[in-house]
């Protein structure tokens, strides 16, 4: 148990900033408790003013004035204790998210390949909750313990020892239980969150994959795993009440016991006349007032397992080290924007074969790049090694003359704009879609950039034109106003490299072949990379590759990759036939 609570090392540097806010609320948690050690004192005298028979009506007036008093102190404290340490809580648990958010920012494409959406957002909110209840109502509830224990005990001993050592007998017993229970429940708890991310996960899958589960009609199928999941969920969850279950009632047993002991001794005393009624009901109050401690501590065991079993995977993730990062003392500035690639190489982790060999390219800044090749053949893997979202070799990238990994990353990454196959969008407005990557976009330019990438034309039949929102990853377009959108995104931006990875697949050929003379002469001066399987968009391209299995099998320009034959010609030759046979189809 102790490795698993060396995970609040994490938190140290949140405690001290909100050191004040932890002395303030413990100082009104002292106060608070200490009245509560007060108010049995008062029953005491009251007692024993009845018991005497000398009934004042103004003596038993004023402990009645002094407890309420004492109440209004208690309900001072008790606000105060709750602001300041659950306060501090709140503050620590939004900054670690933040922290935890930034983190996953900085982490490469590499690791959410591996890692699981459903997953991640459990850590973010379930567990994130757990460390909130550990930094908050677990300090009060050890500190509480801690306190109303050496008070209690003092003062039984002081004013009855021989009475107070025997009720106490039970309570070692409890602290016995409460070190079995702590390790039995860090174990399990970790269990139970981690049962919760798996049904995050599946959730998160269904509702992402929804579409396909439909058109598959595999509803039954989803619905059958998704109990399975949500069954083992609920088997860990009983699981774990079970042990926290039989803790409490044993504990109050315990306690019980305590009441017990006092009845038989203290009752005997109270005969004798060697206490005094309302010293009995005194003791018997403080006997009370203690279980409170006893069970706390077992509360503060389990809620600081949970928080350890919490942290652990909130800091899995935040060890995990980002793999692409700015180099200390990073350029800065581009002097110009020419892109030559030498002799790169690229091989994935998991793979045995280079994804790219010996991959050699110039490309003066102004010019057209056109990319063509098979899948597999290693085309996005390249364009990715440009703007260091795959970090390439040494020397093997250059822009301006300057390898990519001399940049700062965000130096680097601006001077490029990327269109994917797989156009990602948010759930926001059209508008702000087109707009993501610029501080302010005018109306001059969003009509500007839509109407090269022609969505202008599909906005009047939008609900609400440019401020129709799309829903998640635009779930309400269709793939080829997706495209269109992204590529707006990116002419708004108007990078100094574009690059379109085959980002017009979804549009017709003659609409592919107006929208990129459009976005060229948009440009001119600045430099475009195009991934297309079309020969018609790539014959715009002042140079020309065709990748395969990570070599530039070809190279030139349109008519040249034409005489040269090969898969351009043989590609060319498919695709005019298609074109031809489509028009006489028309026809």
């Amino acid at each position: 148990m102790a490795d698993s609570f060396r995970e609040y090392r994490t938190l140290v540097p949140y405690a001290y900033r909100y050191r004040w806010h932890y002395l303030l609320g413990v100082l009104c948690l002292i106060v608070t408790s200490g009245g509560q050690l007060v108010i049995p004192q008062f029953v005491r005298r009251a007692i024993d003013i009845m018991v005497e028979g000398g009934f004042a009506v103004a003596e038993v007036g004023r402990l009645m004035l002094a407890l309420a008093g004492l109440a209004v102190v208690i309900g001072l404290g008790r606000f105060g204790w709750r602001y300041f340490i659950h306060g501090a809580s709140r503050r620590i648990e939004a900054e670690l998210r933040g922290r935890l958010f930034e983190h996953l920012l900085l982490l490469s494409p590499r690791y959410y390949a591996g890692a699981k959406t459903g997953d991640i957002m459990a850590r973010a909110t379930n567990d994130m909750n757990a460390i909130r209840m550990a930094t908050g109502i677990a300090l009060v509830a050890f500190i509480d313990g801690v306190f109303m224990t050496l008070a209690i005990l003092v003062i039984l001993f002081s004013s009855n020892a021989r009475l107070a050592a025997v009720t106490i007998i039970p309570l070692p017993f409890i602290t016995v239980m409460i070190i079995f229970a702590g390790r039995v429940v860090t174990r399990l708890f970790r269990e139970v969150q981690e049962g919760f991310s798996h049904l995050s996960e599946r959730t998160q899958e269904s509702i992402a994959g929804i579409r396909v589960i439909k058109s598959f009609v595999k509803e039954p199928h989803f619905l059958k795993r998704f109990e399975e999941v949500n069954l083992e969920y609920r088997r860990k969850n009983l699981n774990y009440i079970r042990v926290w279950g039989l803790f409490f009632p044993f504990v109050a047993f315990l306690s019980g016991l305590t009441t017990l002991l006092l009845l038989r001794f203290g009752g005997e005393q109270v005969i004798a006349g060697s206490i005094s009624p309302g010293d009995f009901v005194a003791t018997m109050s403080y006997l009370a007032m203690l279980a409170w401690p006893m069970l706390g501590a077992g509360f503060t065991v389990n809620v600081l397992a949970r928080g350890a079993a919490s942290l652990a995977r909130i800091n899995a993730i935040l060890k995990e080290p980002p793999e692409i990062v700015s180099m200390i003392g990073a350029h800065q500035k581009a002097s110009s924007i020419d892109l030559s690639i030498r002799d790169l190489t690229v091989v994935h982790p998991d793979a045995g074969e280079p994804a790219l060999d010996g991959v050699s390219i110039d490309l003066p800044q102004g010019t057209m790049l056109g990319i063509l090749g098979r899948t597999g053949s290693g085309k996005s893997t390249l364009i990715r090694t440009l703007p260091r979202l795959i970090d390439p070799p040494e020397n093997t990238v250059f822009v301006g003359g300057v390898d990519v990994r001399d940049y700062d990353l965000g130096v680097l990454r601006g001077l490029f704009g990327i269109v994917p196959q797989d156009t990602f969008l948010f759930s926001a407005t059209i508008r702000e879609n087109i707009g993501f990557a610029v501080d302010e976009l005018s109306d001059e330019e969003l009509t500007r950039v839509a109407d090269i990438s022609t969505i202008s034309r599909d906005i009047g039949v939008l609900s609400e034109g440019y401020q129709t929102v799309v829903g998640e990853r635009g779930v309400t377009l269709s793939g080829g106003q997706k495209q269109r959108v992204a590529i707006s995104r990116a002419l708004a931006k108007n990078p100094d490299i574009l690059i379109l990875d085959d980002a017009l697949s979804a549009v017709d050929t003659e609409s592919e072949e107006r929208i990129l003379k459009a976005i060229l002469e948009f440009r001119k001066g600045k430099s475009t990379i195009l991934i297309s399987h079309r020969i018609s968009a790539l014959q715009h391209a002042d140079l020309c590759i065709v990748m395969d299995q990570g070599h530039i099998a070809q190279r030139g320009n349109h008519a040249e990759l034409l005489a040269q034959g090969g898969l351009y010609r043989e590609i060319y030759d498919l695709q005019q036939i298609e074109r031809k046979h489509a028009r006489g189809h028309d026809g």
